[in-house]
């Protein structure tokens, strides 16, 4: 019996860009959906997304300013630490929903179809407004500090006018790496432990608690290849005068994130396609 099989003609540059508009209705349920059930059953709610980063910085002025005394670069240490904790927090988080898109999605995927990729664009997106959130209690702190201290102490420059684009090479930087790491994970389930580790061990590699000045000599030129530090870097220049503005860094962190984002978009989409038989 001769048996037709009729599929899609679909090739490695096929994705779906206008359906991510015509399902933007889905795009926003997604993004309230993030924000409202996270913490719905919760006594303080939407306070955690001020308390967790409060909390971590007066870790880290304890743990790496006071007992290993790392330098901020005359920064005062609650707005380094934090600043650098706003940044990696998004980071993280996008990394995170991105990574396991696949697994946490395997249900509604395997039933309706839509354009996969509005998941993690809409994970993205509802972490970006949480970091808004931690980003105006920096600003009150940095507040207190500029009448505090003595005048010119602090100084936000012109390169502040960077913070947009810094924000959405962390978010792209965040997602693709997730990406690539979710079509990887949905046949190797283990590699999502590893990875889980591996990307705590990253932070210590990114001068989130440290300046990339106060790093050995040895290790400097190696730190400066991760392509979130120039962006860390820029951040901490911009309002708190520390760190360094590299401009070929950017350019840097802004190639290597086009690179990677075009090869986890296809590798997503190819992923996509048979992921139900290995989920």
């Amino acid at each position: 019996m001769q048996v037709t099989e009729i599929k899609p003609h679909r090739n490695w540059l096929d994705i779906d860009i206008k359906g991510l508009w015509r399902y933007r209705d889905l795009y926003y349920m997604y993004i309230r959906r993030d924000i409202v059930t996270q913490y719905k059953q919760t006594i303080l709610g939407p306070l955690w997304y001020v308390i967790q980063p409060l909390f971590t910085t007066i870790m880290y002025m304890f743990v790496f300013g006071g007992l290993a005394g790392i330098s901020t670069d005359g920064a005062p240490q609650p707005l380094f630490y934090m600043a650098g904790i706003v940044l990696w927090g998004y980071f993280s988080q996008c990394f995170t929903v991105s990574s396991d898109v696949f697994g946490a999605n395997a249900n509604v995927f395997g039933k309706v179809y839509f354009p996969r990729l509005v998941v993690p664009l809409s994970g993205v997106t509802s972490n970006l407004l949480k970091m808004l959130i931690q980003l105006g209690m920096f600003i009150i702190i940095y507040i207190y500090y500029v009448i505090t201290l003595p005048s010119g102490t602090l100084q936000v420059n012109a390169s502040i006018l960077l913070f947009p684009f810094l924000i959405f090479l962390i978010a792209m930087h965040g997602m693709s790496w997730g990406l690539i790491i979710s079509s990887m994970t949905t046949k190797y389930r283990d590699m999502k432990f590893l990875i889980q580790f591996g990307i705590q061990l990253f932070m210590y590699a990114t001068p989130v608690i440290y300046p990339l000045s106060a790093a050995p000599e040895k290790y400097r030129n190696i730190i400066a290849l991760n392509p979130l530090t120039p962006i860390f870097e820029a951040f901490k220049y911009s309002c708190l005068g520390c760190g360094t503005l590299d401009w070929s860094g950017l350019l840097y962190s802004t190639i290597f994130m086009c690179i990677t984002l075009f090869l986890s978009v296809l590798v997503f989409s190819r992923t996509e396609r048979n992921f139900m038989d290995t989920v």
